[in-house]
């Protein structure tokens, strides 16, 4: 996920002013405020138990491969153990390989990595994660052109939906009744360096979902809406809901979020507005025509995804267990609520 640039993406009939998780610059805005919802009143359901150590373990065991840049060895090795972990834990699993272009010209080999739990029903959700890291560390002040480990900024999603494939497929006793995909995206990190940030240049940004929605791999896919989770891994992360999300699936933002503040977690589910944020999930609702959330840490105040975002500092230090299972519980229980 990118840092801080303002840009303009048309959406449908209206345009709307986005912070573009790929670029940089000063200006911020300050989107309008939401209407103070009612409490909301949810009867929480029973789920599988999710294990936060298992969620950590799962980002270590990523960040463990080195920095997974397309067309490194770490990269394939990375998607292999993926692909064996989701067939593990009894998900039908497939990879769908391709070749894109980089801003500077390099094609890339990418994995989309795709699972299915119980394929054969057709009322289904998608979640989602990028699974690629940043190829150089373009806010550090050292090292810039060196890969980052992209613990949080890769690895953390992943990892959530890596551990609610393995609650939901070792309690055989409480099955959800809906179907679910997981799709861990490649190529999302690999937009433009700071240094080279020129005019509207987004789509250099999420290159794995962007083809992913223009090739969906299964025939006359039509899940209900997708999740999205980003950086959501972080000590004391926060997640406003997202501008996009409100305006191109607000039923699905607002229910997610209703949900997390009545499982108690009102300091990490904020009922406030974000920012526009540049990622897979614009790709899902334009192109895919998929309405999709994005759960991601973003800092209002700072305008920025935390000081380690896009430097050598995201490595495992900065995650914590008890913030991913705060997310993949909410998660699991918005699974179950289907």
């Amino acid at each position: 996920m990118g840092f801080g640039r303002i840009t303009k993406l048309l959406l449908g009939i209206f345009s709307l002013t986005m912070i573009a998780s790929c670029g940089d610059g000063d200006r911020k805005i300050e989107p309008p405020a939401e209407k103070k919802a009612p409490k909301p009143k949810i009867e929480l359901v029973k789920t599988p138990v999710f294990n936060p150590d298992s969620a950590y373990a799962f980002v270590e065991q990523q960040v463990g491969f080195g920095p997974r840049v397309p067309n490194t060895l770490p990269h394939v090795a990375c998607a292999k153990w993926l692909e064996t972990e989701l067939q593990r834990h009894g998900l039908a699993t497939r990879i769908q390989e391709a070749r894109v272009t980089a801003f500077n010209g390099d094609e890339l080999k990418i994995y989309n990595i795709m699972a299915s739990y119980r394929p054969d029903l057709k009322d289904r959700i998608l979640l989602c994660a990028h699974w690629d890291t940043r190829p150089f560390a373009d806010r550090d002040t050292k090292h810039k052109t060196k890969a980052i480990d992209g613990a949080n900024d890769g690895a953390s999603g992943v990892g959530v939906l890596l551990e609610i494939a393995h609650a939901i497929g070792s309690d055989t006793g409480n099955a959800p009744k809906i179907g679910f995909d997981i799709v861990f995206f490649d190529a999302e990190d690999y937009g433009k360096p700071l240094s080279s940030m020129i005019g509207e240049s987004n789509d250099s940004w999420c290159l794995g979902s962007q083809y992913w929605s223009r090739n969906i791999p299964v025939p006359n896919y039509n899940p209900r809406y997708g999740i999205l989770l980003d950086m959501v891994g972080a000590k004391d992360a926060i997640f406003p809901k997202e501008w996009a999300s409100l305006q191109l699936a607000p039923e699905q933002t607002k229910k997610i979020w209703a949900i997390g503040r009545a499982m108690g977690h009102t300091n990490q589910f904020l009922n406030i507005a974000g920012n526009q944020i540049t990622d897979d999930h614009i790709y899902l609702n334009t192109i895919a025509k998929i309405p999709t959330v994005d759960i991601i840490h973003y800092e209002m105040a700072n305008s920025d995804f935390g000081s380690f975002h896009h430097t050598h500092a995201d490595n495992m230090d900065v995650i914590d267990p008890e913030m991913l299972g705060i997310v993949g519980e909410v998660v699991m229980q918005v699974i179950y609520q289907e």
